[in-house]
């Protein structure tokens, strides 16, 4: 007798998720959410971002709190940038790594206080990273807890983002530094917490806030911002918003199997705040030297290049992390994992598409930045 089909898992969902059906968002899933791909159209979201505003529920993203004397310490032995850096207020972009130096996730680091910080972590890895963060604490005067249901979270990204939340919001935002968070801020008559990161490439704020609150805060900032032209998007905008940007995605670009050295992120790396998790390995792997590294690219041949195709050069094979047609370049971008000897700026390679191999070529990346870009500070 054949077994039984197994029944498929229901798919969690956000706050927002009847009004992203009333607004008649095409939903998926995606890591085990169903998520709005998109609204009106992938390319149309994409320009409402790098002219205008675009909102994106990302509920989805999980939120651990670490609260107590021994917090500090314990994200210092949990992660590879300096928390010690940190001022109250202020955030940095970060990794949890395996003894490897491979990720295990990557991660922002808010600091509330000395004994107090919210780490936000990606969707799908949120069980994993709490109980791995919480087994490797090690101090007893530090408490870990997924709090991930106390939240819903508003990404508010483009150049009018900073317009539409001075209007909406009490005290205004838009004098947070980048990378600077408020807490106790009131959004569309909401109290919520604000944050000024963004993972598109432009300015941008995220607005935490209770899940009550949600639908509340997002139909006040379309209603709002209808002036500013404010468009609902999905997650296909935000996918060809943070290529075009550089911006890792976990599952594509890193992962489990590739260190920050390798994926071009060493800038999160403090070798010399002391010993953290994966420091022994990023240490060895450092004085070798890297034999593969990210490298973006675009195209000259005609195709796209997707997630796992071969890439093939002179020097042996890599494979690509993620490729999409570029709305804002008009062209076909790319990054791919290759041997380092061939990730110079204008060497050219080979991608496997459907069977036949078209050219490409190394670039400087990121491929878009805005004329008023900074970078994360820490």
């Amino acid at each position: 007798m054949a077994a039984p089909a197994a029944v498929p898992a229901a798919l969690k969902r956000t706050p927002l998720y009847s009004l992203h059906r009333e607004l008649g968002a095409k939903l998926i899933d995606f890591g085990g959410w169903e998520m709005p791909v998109q609204y009106a159209g992938i390319l149309e979201e994409h320009r409402a971002v790098r002219e205008r505003v675009g909102l994106f529920d990302v509920s989805h993203m999980g939120e651990l709190e670490f609260r107590g004397a021994g917090a500090l310490a314990a994200l210092q032995r949990l992660t590879c940038n300096d928390v010690a850096r940190l001022a109250d207020g202020r955030i940095h972009y970060s990794a949890l790594l395996t003894e490897r130096g491979t990720f295990v996730d990557d991660i922002l680091v808010y600091r509330r206080a000395q004994d107090s910080y919210l780490v936000v972590v990606n969707a799908s890895n949120t069980p994993k990273d709490f109980a791995w963060a919480a087994e490797r604490a090690g101090a007893t005067d530090v408490r870990v807890e997924d709090r991930s249901d106390s939240y819903a979270l508003i990404a508010v990204q483009g150049p009018a983002s900073a317009g539409l939340m001075r209007r909406v919001s009490s005290p205004d935002p838009s004098d947070l530094p980048y990378y600077g968070f408020r807490e106790a801020t009131t959004v569309c008559g909401a109290t919520a917490l604000v944050s000024r990161t963004g993972y598109t490439g432009e300015d941008g704020f995220e607005v935490y806030c209770r899940p009550e609150d949600a639908e509340r805060i997002f139909r006040g900032l379309l209603a709002d911002g209808k002036s500013d032209g404010v468009q609902p998007c999905g997650l296909g905008a935000r996918d060809t918003l943070r290529l075009e940007a550089k911006m890792a995605l976990y599952g594509n670009d890193i992962d489990d199997t590739i260190t920050p050295w390798e994926a071009d992120l060493g800038w999160i790396v403090k070798m010399g705040k002391g010993d953290f998790i994966g420091r022994e390995a990023l240490a060895a792997q450092k004085q070798q030297g890297v034999a593969r590294r990210l490298a973006g690219f675009e195209m000259v041949d005609r195709g796209i290049a997707r997630h796992g195709y071969p890439a093939k050069t002179a020097a042996g094979p890599g494979v690509v992390t993620s490729g999409t047609h570029s709305p804002t370049l008009g062209r076909p971008i790319g990054l791919a994992l290759l041997p380092a000897a061939a990730g110079a700026i204008g060497a050219e390679f080979d991608v496997e598409i459907r069977g036949r191999d078209a050219r490409a070529r190394v670039i400087q990346t990121p491929f878009y930045k805005r004329p008023d870009a900074r970078r994360d500070p820490s």
